[in-house]
């Protein structure tokens, strides 16, 4: 296996450690990876917890402003010369077996550029992440809280959240940021993330920027991952406010698409 660099970006993330914890154990003492976390501006004893982390495979970067999820992971992007980059959340638990079927699968194809892998709860629902098409009244169909209107679209909610894609390997158009497993030199090409999506749609954002790059993004159902899923868009003021300012800043830049 040639090396691999995992970035995780956190901010007080309650399950990163457990994610560490679950890298230690499955795959850092087996293979040539090295874990890059990004600290964007925690307290200072969740930043001190995490440096007592610290080793040769997992290497910390503790920022003194809080610039954003894609601002951390380009920061790791330019610390590293590895051919293989992860974008990986910090509540995500991934086990051996998975992480080498997406390595194999990349490094066997030059063309392909970027794995998602089937998402799940930890309870083992699969979380629907994966996307053919962005438009701004499938985005506010899934915000609503009307049950009927969710009961009204529910095919078209599931159309938009692929629900029926197949459990074979395939060609998809837009992954999650959830879990990213990339070809590093095409990232380093397109210029990594765009920083100024501070936190949501600089996942869809990369996702068309490869697109149109001729890169190919595949899905791996065979090469799960848990993923505890915060949601903060749909808990909180802030975090709504956040996701309409880069959902407007999205479709500004790659045009409109109501319907």
């Amino acid at each position: 296996m040639e090396p691999v660099t995992v970035s995780i970006v956190t901010y007080n993330s309650e399950h990163v450690f457990e994610a560490i914890a679950r890298f230690k154990k499955e795959i850092l003492p087996y293979y040539p990876v090295t874990l890059r976390l990004f600290d964007n501006h925690s307290t200072p004893a969740y930043v001190e917890k995490l440096r007592a982390l610290a080793s040769k495979q997992i290497l910390i970067t503790a920022a003194k402003h809080n610039h954003g999820f894609g601002f951390g992971h380009n920061v790791n992007l330019a610390q590293t010369r590895d051919p293989y980059f992860v974008c990986c959340n910090p509540d995500i638990l991934i086990n051996r077996a998975s992480f080498v079927t997406m390595y194999e699968f990349l490094a066997a194809d030059a063309t392909i550029s970027m794995i998602t892998p089937k998402i799940t709860a930890p309870d083992g629902q699969v979380q629907y992440l994966i996307r053919d098409k962005l438009d701004v009244f499938d985005y506010m169909l899934r915000f609503t809280h009307s049950p009927w209107v969710k009961r009204l679209f529910a095919k078209r909610l599931a159309r938009y959240e692929c629900r029926d894609l197949s459990e074979e390997r395939q060609q998809i158009r837009f992954g999650s940021g959830a879990f990213m497993f990339l070809q590093a030199e095409l990232l380093r090409q397109i210029g990594g993330f765009d920083e100024r999506f501070f936190m949501y749609f600089e996942d869809n954002d990369l996702c068309m920027r490869i697109n149109q790059a001729g890169g190919k993004i595949f899905y791996l159902p065979d090469a799960p991952v848990i993923h505890y899923y915060a949601r903060d868009s749909h808990k909180s003021t802030s975090g709504f406010k956040m996701f309409l300012t880069s959902m407007y800043r999205y479709f500004h830049k790659w045009g409109w698409r109501l319907f």
